[in-house]
């Protein structure tokens, strides 16, 4: 998980399933699901050691399934904010759209 520098950690859903959201609440804030969040080779850097994986893991990977249209590799969705408000570790996500 530390490879994706993620901001929002989402569990309990069945993979992937932020690809059919278009708005969602967590805590006091909405928010508009964008686009989807293409990943750079940042990814295959082991943050432990600061060293570039050889294996191009797990980018490899991904781009076997996630590949887009314009070859880019899509791993989680970038979120708009509609409304300023709290967002709580623990708090839970609702799939409005």
């Amino acid at each position: 998980m530390a490879q994706f520098r993620p901001n929002l950690v989402v569990t309990g859903t069945e993979p992937y399933a932020e690809d059919g959201w278009q708005r969602v609440r967590i805590g006091d804030v909405t928010f508009r699901v964008d686009a989807p969040c293409s990943r750079c080779a940042m990814v295959t850097v082991d943050p432990a050691r600061g060293e570039k994986r050889a294996d191009r893991e797990p980018l490899k990977a991904l781009a076997v399934y996630r590949r887009g249209a314009r070859g880019k590799v899509y791993f989680g969705q970038n979120l708009v904010a509609e409304n300023a408000g709290n967002v709580g570790v623990n708090d839970a996500l609702v799939v409005l759209e």
